[in-house]
């Protein structure tokens, strides 16, 4: 039996392909970024409120060698780009995945001119790349606050610890 490609593998896009694909998305648009190593309760309620600040969300992932430059452990990522992009993009908040590969996502910032740039409640607003940008251009910008204190090194700790 042959199956068909999963439908949300259509939402997983190139940078090269980004600025195509934003022109498709109704607005008001979000945009956020994060590694999103292995998804945990911590992110999907992050993603849940950001989407909920505007029409449709992308999301940006840090490529792999991006992530190991972030100093997070030698063995991180433990998921790859691939994995984490379809898990990303199987996830009703995310309209578009794509991923950067510098050091910020400043670039995917200025190809798809949010009207919300969204990090989560560690990142003061002012401390946020591309936070003058949109702000310049009319946007919002939102540090959410946690609501559930979660994270993956922590959670990756304690696996090790078992």
């Amino acid at each position: 039996m042959r199956y068909a490609r999963p439908e949300f593998a259509s939402r997983i896009v190139a940078p090269a392909d980004l600025a195509r694909h934003v022109a498709t998305l109704p607005r008001p648009l979000v945009f956020t970024n994060g590694c999103f190593d292995i998804l945990h309760r911590g992110h999907v309620t992050y993603l849940s409120q950001a989407r909920a600040l505007g029409a449709s969300m992308i999301v940006a992932l840090n490529t792999d060698a991006s992530v190991k430059r972030q100093g997070k452990g030698d063995d991180r990522p433990v998921n790859g780009l691939e994995d984490r992009a379809a898990v990303m993009a199987a996830l009703r908040c995310a309209d578009l995945v794509t991923w950067f590969d510098e050091e910020t996502p400043i670039a995917r910032i200025l190809e798809c001119r949010p009207d919300v740039l969204v990090k989560g409640g560690d990142w003061p607003v002012e401390k946020i790349v591309g936070h003058a940008e949109v702000l310049g251009w009319g946007g919002a910008v939102h540090s959410i606050p946690f609501e559930v204190q979660r994270s993956t090194t922590a959670l990756l700790n304690k696996i090790r610890t078992l």
